[in-house]
């Protein structure tokens, strides 16, 4: 079959991510989705093992967000946000801040996952500033971490095995660590926050899982630690929840585990349920309170032209609905021991130096990064997308995938990888 007229159209003017357009494959034409699956337009579904980049946490065109967005596009699809207030995204902003653990309270709106981390970092400069504070301009972030594309989420990923490494230099650097894992590296990170801390505004981590550095898992006791560590050297701390939040590695978010709250955390991806772009960075009291003043310039002057778009908000609001009866967790649960069994055997397969499961995430890694675009075929042959990243293959499917293709995404994965 050959490719609809829209995609040999519109090829030569789309500039498509992560990849290098002159030798890539053309991408695969998606036409609908629907529960776990995509629709391509050759009439082929496949299981998406990804939630379309980990956002479509309750399932593909789940009716009770399509109500809530038809509902609102008839009201009101968007309204500046500037003097102008709505309910979908005061609502929502009250919710969030009652699911949210401490007294996370104060919620920023923006569009996208990088955007709110540069709103977090922007928010954790000026707090240092609002208080009086000079000199404190650097980030400590740590190897293995990713916070996204834009211009200072890139200073604060992976200097050396990130996708940014060729704008080393062009940007400010911020001070690159190793997450204290033990005794000695946590030694060793609060001897570089004795020596450097008159310089660091904050350090911000990916709780849990360093998503797209290569799902590269550690403990709650890291987090615990760096809590610790903050508060000693009286340094903010931001945890990046865009992957992590909302039920992805079982509990609703990943700061629950360890039992301990960050000063500013960012959420997006599954928080409207994969269906349009919406994020926030929510903050404390102790940090808004460094804003609240008499003084105008104290102000923080940013808002993103659609942030708190009421469709977006709305759709937030009606996943936190489906949330509410708790059984995301029941299904994040059966996910992760349906991945687990099923790639267990992988552990035998060449080259695979490790497999590991937390929540809905199930990783396969190779001692070398793999051929992406070779795989994307070969698992599209076997009715599946998945898209691998760096040295591993991973699943990060909708909690509400049936088990029968949990087990088609499996099946291809150690078809992939040469095991039984």
């Amino acid at each position: 079959m050959s490719d609809p007229a829209w995609l040999t159209a519109g090829a030569p003017h789309v500039w498509r991510p992560y990849c290098q357009m002159k030798t890539a494959r053309p991408p695969l034409p998606v036409v609908a989705t629907r529960g776990s699956r995509l629709v391509l337009a050759d009439g082929r579904e496949l299981v998406d093992g990804l939630a379309s980049w980990w956002t479509a946490c309750h399932g593909y065109n789940h009716p009770h967000i399509a109500d809530a967005l038809r509902a609102q596009i008839e009201a009101m699809p968007h309204v500046m946000f500037g003097g102008l207030a709505h309910e979908p995204a005061y609502r929502l902003a009250a919710r969030l801040a009652g699911l949210l653990p401490g007294d996370l309270n104060h919620v920023f709106f923006a569009e996208s996952g990088s955007v709110s981390v540069e709103i977090a970092m922007k928010m954790a400069l000026q707090f240092q500033i609002n208080r009086g504070v000079r000199g404190r301009t650097k980030f400590l972030a740590f190897r293995g971490g990713y916070h996204g594309d834009t211009l200072a989420t890139m200073t604060v990923c992976d200097p050396e095995e990130g996708m940014h490494s060729l704008f080393a230099g062009v940007m400010p650097e911020q001070v690159i660590a190793d997450l204290p894992r033990d005794a000695a590296s946590e030694a060793a990170l609060d001897a570089l926050l004795t020596e450097r801390g008159h310089e660091i505004g904050a350090i911000l981590v990916e709780p849990l899982v360093q998503g797209a550095g290569g799902m590269l898992l550690h403990s709650p006791d890291v987090l615990r630690t760096l809590r610790r560590l903050a508060d000693k050297h009286g340094v903010l701390l931001i945890f990046d929840e865009i992957f992590t939040g909302f039920g992805r590695t079982g509990t609703l978010f990943a700061m629950q585990a360890a039992g301990i709250e960050p000063d500013i955390v960012t959420l997006s991806k599954a928080l409207t349920g994969g269906t349009l772009p919406l994020s926030a960075a929510v903050a404390s009291r102790k940090v808004f309170e460094a804003f609240w003043s008499d003084d105008p310039g104290a102000a923080l002057m940013h808002g993103p032209t659609y942030m708190a778009n009421p469709l977006a908000c709305a759709a937030a609001n009606a996943s936190l609905d489906l949330f509410e009866d708790g059984t995301w967790a029941v299904d994040v649960a059966r996910v992760s021991a349906v991945l687990s069994e099923g790639l267990a055997p992988c552990r035998a397969g060449r080259g695979v130096v490790d497999v590991r499961t937390l929540g809905a995430i199930s990783v396969v890694e190779f001692d070398a990064p793999v051929a992406v675009s070779d795989l994307c075929a070969r698992f599209a042959e076997l009715g599946v997308w998945i898209r691998p990243m760096g040295k591993v293959v991973y699943l990060t499917p909708a909690f509400t995938t049936p088990d029968a293709d949990l087990d088609l995404l499996t099946a291809a994965v150690r078809n992939v990888v040469g095991v039984p």
